[in-house]
């Protein structure tokens, strides 16, 4: 055989063992591995002292929202709370499977919220499983950065966050530390009628949602941190079930953009992201309506129109290492919505939040520490603005734990 064809045999050979072992090898390290279950969580002490007040179902948290809208609201300042509602359990489930790795999650934890508000009681965080570049399931939605969540004490965080667990079905055809995402997620919203919420011409209008909503989000990991952005878009309507001399029937399309990054400084890192959109409040950490109703003038059928929220948020949290025992989280987050030219004028329009704490962990499964937090709400067009101050003390006892099987 002469030399040349004799080298060609050997690329040819070694060619088609490169691409059976791309073929073959996913399935078969798969097959080596082993399943793993992973049972995880926490048992979480919060206890604190309220200087100002704030809506009694939501005592143990710092939400601008539920801060009292005028003088009234909500009784006498000043008071102590505690709980356990941070509490929390989880189960990973790695299974090894011809297609690559089948991942589940489920996690469960007692913080109570919608009509549990203020109870301590199951909620479910994740159910959530996927495979390959396939996933379904309720978990974090693709718009939502959770890595910007800064070591808080306190449970709700930044006002001006991206936070939403959401039903989905997702695609991922990019995955690690860069990674491309798209999903379709189950479509929600509110509505804010305003002035006019109880005019008779509006008990009869419902939503309705004739597709789901649309995320995606891009991620360029670095050696330094990340930088992501994401986007969400989604369509709204409401009807008008009423037999009257009014149509006031309408839609909207919501959208949202949402820039965020790590900044990795020695130990520390810094958490930035800036939000901005329209009826997409229901999917912020802290936002009011999705959509307001507004002035139509000039149309006596249709007096008043619905229109998507703007909004903006923002976030910069630094959390920083003293040494290998002691932390620190400090930052500000800023909510601001533009109400519609109806609403009312105790209606949410800007939430401020802040705080700074100091965390000693001297076992890696144990954590306390204090925590100053401050928050601020501004009302629409009544120049009324209430700001409450907090001190919280928690403490954290976690475990975690893997079950190999054969």
């Amino acid at each position: 055989m002469k030399t040349g064809n004799a080298l060609r045999l050997i690329c040819t050979c070694c060619l088609g063992a490169a691409i059976c072992l791309m073929v073959i090898s996913p399935g078969a390290r798969a097959q080596e591995s082993k399943p793993q279950l992973t049972v995880y969580g926490f048992a979480q002490l919060d206890m604190g002292y309220d200087v100002k007040r704030n809506n009694p179902e939501w005592f143990d948290v710092m939400r601008p929202t539920q801060l009292p809208a005028d003088s009234h609201q909500y009784g006498t300042d000043g008071r102590w709370y505690s709980g356990v509602r941070q509490s929390r359990l989880g189960v990973k489930g790695s299974f090894p499977t011809p297609l690559g790795e089948l991942k589940t999650q489920f996690e469960f934890e007692m913080f109570g919220v919608g009509v549990d508000a203020g109870q301590t009681t199951i909620r479910l965080r994740h159910a959530y499983g996927e495979l390959g570049q396939f996933g379904a399931g309720q978990t974090w939605s693709p718009f939502m950065d959770p890595d910007v969540f800064p070591n808080s004490l306190e449970y709700w965080g930044p006002s001006g966050m991206v936070f939403f667990r959401n039903v989905q079905v997702r695609w991922m055809p990019v995955q690690g530390d860069s990674r491309l995402t798209f999903a379709l997620e189950r479509p929600g919203a509110s509505a804010d009628a305003g002035d006019f919420a109880d005019r008779i011409e509006l008990e009869g209008v419902q939503g309705r949602f004739p597709l789901p909503d649309f995320s995606a989000e891009y991620r360029m990991g670095h050696p330094w941190g990340y930088v992501e952005l994401a986007g969400i878009v989604r369509y709204m309507v409401w009807d008008d079930n009423n037999s009257d001399q009014y149509d006031l029937s309408g839609n909207a399309v919501g959208w949202g953009l949402n820039l965020s990054s790590n900044i990795k400084i020695s130990k520390d890192v810094l958490r930035l992201q800036v939000i901005v959109g329209q009826g997409v409040e229901n999917y912020m950490n802290e936002g009011p309506a999705d959509v307001g109703i507004a002035k139509n003038a000039g149309d006596p059928e249709k007096p008043v129109k619905g229109k998507a929220l703007p909004l903006l948020g923002l976030v910069a949290f630094l959390d920083h290492a003293w040494n290998d025992t002691w932390a620190s989280s400090i930052g500000y987050s800023q909510v601001k919505i533009t109400p519609s030219d109806l609403q009312a004028a105790d209606a949410f329009k800007l939430g401020h939040y802040a705080l700074a704490n100091v965390t000693y962990s001297p076992v890696p499964m144990f954590m306390a520490g204090l925590e100053f937090q401050y928050g601020q709400r501004q009302n629409n067009l009544d120049g009324w603005k209430f700001n409450d101050y907090r001190i919280q003390f928690g403490a954290r006892f976690s475990f975690s734990g893997v079950v190999v099987g054969s």
